[in-house]
């Protein structure tokens, strides 16, 4: 069986392939991602992922890499991380009451023969309405400058969201689901069940 690498070193995403019973290693893939590209959302979602997981590919002979980015597309504009904790209150504030799209790219390489997939994952998020007493008290927790759109489902930002529309695991790294639809093309085995 090759060896999966994942070229990001998110600890969410790490959690998600773990639990879904993949053994893989981890690998920071160093790629320069332009959130300013002229594309479609969903293009660029998958452009980044295949940017991260191609790099790292060539660094192995023999080895399924998995890339992945995760942004917010909302009102025509794409939200990354934000860079300081001023950047993250407007963020906030502008989803406050309002539902975006989550979307998360992912791409799978195989370093030995250069196949590879990408796709991309939305998911609709809801937020309730938020005050912003409540955006200072999350801003000061540093949560926000770790995930995109500035918030994180499996922390804190969960009690931000009024309703989810799809993929929990989407909003959180990594549409599992699908990602494990495609890697099975690449490799039957990647999945480790115990006897």
């Amino acid at each position: 069986m090759k060896k999966i690498i994942l070229a990001s070193e998110s600890p969410w995403r790490r959690k998600i392939l773990t639990d879904a019973g993949i053994s893989f290693l981890v690998e920071k893939s160093g790629y320069k991602e332009n959130m300013r590209l002229k594309l479609p959302p969903f293009e660029l979602a998958k452009k980044l992922a295949l940017g991260k997981a191609m790099v790292v590919a060539r660094r192995h002979k023999n080895a399924i890499v998995i890339g992945a980015d995760t942004f917010v597309a909302f009102k025509g504009n794409i939200f990354g991380k934000p860079r300081t904790r001023a950047q993250a209150r407007v963020m906030l504030k502008s989803f406050s009451g309002t539902t975006h799209s989550l979307i998360t790219g992912f791409a799978i390489v195989d370093s030995k023969t250069n196949e590879y997939v990408a796709k991309a994952v939305e998911t609709r998020v809801t937020f309730r309405e938020i005050t912003p007493r409540e955006i200072d008290e999350f801003v000061k927790t540093g949560e926000p400058l770790r995930a995109a759109g500035g918030y994180a489902i499996q922390g804190g930002g969960s009690k931000l969201i009024k309703h989810i529309e799809g993929d929990h695991n989407n909003v959180a790294g990594l549409p599992i689901k699908e990602l494990i639809v495609e890697l099975k093309k690449f490799d039957k085995k990647v999945i480790h069940t115990p006897e």
